[in-house]
C-alpha cells in the first residue's frame, strides 16, 4: 500500500481508539462530556459570536472541538476521514446530550458529503499537514461556504514545523515546503498524548506548507484574507524544551529567541 492518505487513515483509526480512552487526560473528555471545557484561548479570543451559525468542522477527529462549537450556539457538522474517529465523535455527542452531524469522508469529498452552505468553516491544529494539495483544500472551503461566510483557521507555524530541538536549541531540519509527491515519512510507536500503547500502524506521511502556499491557495479560490495573526504559543507541548503558560498553552523558555509557533487567519467568501 503506497497511498499516503490511506497510510494516514489507518494510523488515525488506531489513534482514535487510543484517544477515546483518554488515559492521560490529554483530550479532557470527562470535561468535554460535562460542558466544563471550552476552546483554547487563541480561538476563544478570535472566533467571535457563532450562535446559530451553520458550521462545518473540517478534519474534526473525535469531535471534541465540534462539541465546543455547539455549546457556543453553532449548528455544527464534523467531517473526518477516519471511521473510528467519527464513531467515537457520535458517541461523545450522545454522552454529552448534544445534536451534531458527523460525516465520514476526506476533505475533497466535503462538497458532496456536507455541501452546506455554511456560515463558517472551522479548521484548527494539525490539519493541513495531512493534505498534499492546498489548492484542493481551499476550493473545497470556497465551495461549501455561503456568500459572506468565513474560514477560521489556526495551526502550527511553518517556521516552527521545520525545526527540531537538539541540545536544548532549535535547529532547522526540514525543507520549508514539502513536494506533493515526496511527503515526509515518520514512524512513531505511540500517539502524541503520552499513552504508552504501541500502535500497529506506526507510519505516517506529512507535508509542510509555507505561509505563501496557504495564502495563495485561499486567494486563488476566491477568498479574501480578513485577519492574520502570529502567536508565540501552541496548544500542545510541541517540543520538550517548551514550558506551560498560565492559560494552558505552551511557549519557548525564557532566554530563547522569540519566533512564532502558531498562526491564525480568517478568510471570507465575499
Amino acid at each position: 500500500m503506497n497511498d499516503p492518505i490511506e497510510i494516514n487513515r489507518r494510523n488515525w483509526d488506531e489513534r482514535a481508539i487510543i484517544h477515546a480512552r483518554d488515559a492521560t487526560g490529554f483530550y479532557r473528555l470527562d470535561r468535554v462530556r460535562s460542558n466544563q471545557d471550552g476552546l483554547d484561548s487563541i480561538e476563544a479570543a478570535e472566533l467571535g459570536d457563532i450562535s446559530q451559525n451553520n458550521v462545518l468542522h473540517l478534519q474534526c477527529h473525535i469531535g471534541t472541538d465540534t462539541l465546543r462549537l455547539v455549546r457556543l450556539g453553532a449548528i455544527a457538522t464534523g467531517l473526518d476521514f477516519s471511521a473510528e474517529a467519527i464513531r467515537i465523535a457520535r458517541r461523545l455527542a450522545e454522552d454529552a446530550g448534544l445534536k451534531v452531524d458527523f460525516v465520514q469522508g476526506r476533505v475533497d469529498e466535503a462538497p458532496r458529503l456536507a455541501p452546506g452552505p455554511f456560515d463558517l468553516v472551522y479548521s484548527t491544529w494539525g490539519t493541513i499537514c495531512w493534505l498534499p494539495d492546498l489548492t484542493v483544500w481551499a476550493r473545497v472551503i470556497a465551495a461549501v461556504l455561503a456568500p459572506g461566510g468565513d474560514l477560521y483557521f489556526a495551526d502550527a507555524h511553518p517556521s516552527f514545523l521545520v525545526m527540531e530541538a537538539r541540545d536544548g536549541k532549535l535547529e532547522p531540519v526540514f525543507d520549508f515546503q514539502t513536494p506533493v509527491n515526496r511527503p515526509l515519512e515518520f514512524v512513531s510507536e505511540t500517539t502524541y498524548t503520552g499513552d504508552p500503547t504501541v500502535m500497529t500502524h506506526q507510519s505516517t506521511r506529512e507535508w509542510i506548507h509555507p505561509l505563501s502556499a496557504i495564502m495563495e491557495a485561499l486567494i486563488g479560490a476566491g477568498l479574501t484574507i480578513k485577519m492574520f495573526h502570529e502567536h508565540e504559543v501552541l496548544p500542545w507541548q510541541g517540543l520538550p524544551i517548551m514550558i506551560p503558560t498560565a492559560d494552558g498553552l505552551w511557549r519557548l523558555p525564557d532566554g530563547h529567541p522569540r519566533f512564532p509557533l502558531s498562526f491564525s487567519l480568517r478568510a471570507r467568501r465575499e
